[in-house]
């Protein structure tokens, strides 16, 4: 099948793991029948730990043991500016990550906008991500999870989509299938060094490019500026930014926060000094160090866990 080469890379990487982190790849559309597609006989490209091209869009499952499962789940989105996906250090790393806290990860593989197989580019990424959340919540009682407590996380430009698919109320996922009765939006939020702005001098040029297009209009560039779509139906959020960072402007996160603010939305916002536009799991410099720990207590204030201990 089209998505066996990520199979083995996958099984490869995990082969000495645990049963309880790396499960199956798990397909989110019906093969042949993947929507936004024009079918085009191309492959997935991935070279040095970074994924190029998503033909068969899908999730890497990675579940806490029976004991430790907290009935809570996340959807990760890996960054890499919509051109690649940095699939490690912003998606397999994190899963394992909340597997220690209990709550069930799903790594997403999602298409990226400048593939020439897709009809519409702005809408590639979050259907896919959409389409997690339905799958997620359809498959709740197999895996033991709340569906009331399906959230999604995203680095860079995967927090442009994680936060994308908290606020963008539009349905770009419905296909016609069982999958359609279950909600699509997350019911939290996990944003590190996001991008957020499309349609100021704070936005990303290379995500705005990659999503949109370099001939995209203003009304589409707001469209995708998050900042501007927050409304009072919007999930609880954490973010974490570092005001060194010269990739991504980290305004892009105050902007955010500050339309959460003013739509009385929970939030909790952390900028450190230091961590430029490598805030990762491990490893980071200073007070960056304590991101970690802030967010598994936000999670347990939020009652998305129980019996968090510092």
């Amino acid at each position: 099948m089209k998505w066996i080469i990520l199979v083995v890379l996958f099984s490869a990487v995990f082969s000495c793991a645990d049963r309880s982190y790396a499960q199956d790849f798990i397909p989110l559309w019906p093969e042949g029948r993947i929507p936004n597609s024009k079918h085009l006989p191309l492959k997935d490209s991935i070279a040095n730990e970074r994924i190029y091209r998503v033909m068969v869009p899908g999730m890497y499952a990675f579940f806490p043991g029976s004991q430790e499962n907290q009935h809570a789940a996340v959807v990760i989105c890996p960054g890499g500016g919509y051109e690649r996906l940095a699939y490690v250090i912003s998606g397999l790393q994190l899963a394992k990550w909340f597997n220690t806290m209990g709550v069930n990860a799903f790594v997403l593989n999602y298409r990226l906008p400048n593939s020439p197989d897709l009809v519409r580019r702005d809408v590639g990424p979050l259907m896919d991500a959409q389409r997690a959340i339905r799958y997620i919540r359809a498959h709740a009682v197999l895996w033991g999870i709340d569906p009331g407590k399906v959230g999604i996380m995203g680095s860079s430009s995967g927090g442009h989509l994680a936060a994308s698919a908290a606020v963008i109320g539009e349905d770009v996922s419905g296909v016609g299938d069982s999958l359609d009765r279950f909600a699509f939006r997350p019911d939290f939020a996990v944003l590190v060094s996001p991008v957020i702005d499309m349609s100021t001098a704070y936005a990303h040029a290379g995500s705005v490019r990659n999503l949109l297009g370099p001939d995209a209009s203003d009304e589409l560039k707001r469209k995708f500026s998050l900042q501007l779509q927050v409304e009072g139906s919007t999930p609880p959020c954490f973010i974490v930014d570092a005001i060194n960072d010269k990739t991504v402007d980290p305004m892009n996160s105050l902007l955010f926060y500050e339309s959460l603010l003013k739509h009385h939305i929970p939030v909790s916002f952390h900028v450190f000094p230091q961590g430029a536009h490598s805030i990762a799991l491990r490893n980071n410099p200073g007070s960056t160090q304590l991101w970690t720990n802030l967010c598994e207590a936000w999670l347990n204030e939020m009652g998305i866990i129980k019996d968090f201990k510092p």
